[in-house]
């Protein structure tokens, strides 16, 4: 029997910190390659900034070869120039995984956060807690980093999940009860 693999990239997109997580999943086992993140200077021009993204996750695709990328798409929030930076920055990250042919999706905050933990409403914190209880301890270099982490693993649960093993749940409550190590 052939072992089917694939390594995914999660981005919690941003212009001063950006987290980044990879995972590589071997026939339905998800392991964690990197959990990272990206640090800018908020001092620099936002285009060098900009540049210094897509530099930075070329380099971060070209260590890792994903298949897949996944983003966390912005928030929105009241300030409407932190919103249009946010977007370049995601732009950027997307820019860079298309052109190496990696497809790329987008799920919202709240799509993430309900596939991890099953509350689209969980702190960053509960989050970062149901990804070590998924995965086993691990050095976290940020929350973006676990964000990211999480990004990763929403995607993985939406086209295969790994912890199920593809099978469909009419909701989180028949997870669980098939699942009952996931809780809590």
């Amino acid at each position: 029997m052939t072992k089917r693999e694939r390594i995914i990239l999660g981005i919690d997109p941003g212009t001063v910190v950006l987290g980044y997580g990879i995972i590589k999943v071997i026939d339905k086992k998800a392991h964690i390659l990197e959990l990272n993140q990206l640090k800018f200077k908020s001092t620099d021009d936002h285009f060098l900034r900009l540049k210094q993204i897509f530099d930075q996750i070329l380099a971060v695709i070209e260590k890792y070869n994903p298949d897949e990328m996944a983003l966390e798409a912005p928030f929105f929030g009241k300030n409407v120039q932190s919103m249009l930076k946010l977007g370049r920055a995601q732009g950027v990250v997307m820019a860079a995984g298309l052109s190496r042919g990696i497809s790329v999706t987008e799920y919202s905050p709240r799509k993430v956060k309900q596939s991890v933990t099953g509350k689209g409403a969980a702190s960053k914190e509960q989050v970062a807690s149901m990804l070590k209880h998924i995965y086993g301890d691990f050095e976290s270099a940020s929350l973006d980093a676990t964000d990211a982490l999480a990004v990763a693993t929403c995607h993985y649960n939406q086209i295969g999940n790994v912890f199920s093993g593809g099978k469909s749940y009419s909701g989180w409550q028949s997870f669980l009860n098939d699942n009952p190590e996931r809780k809590i």
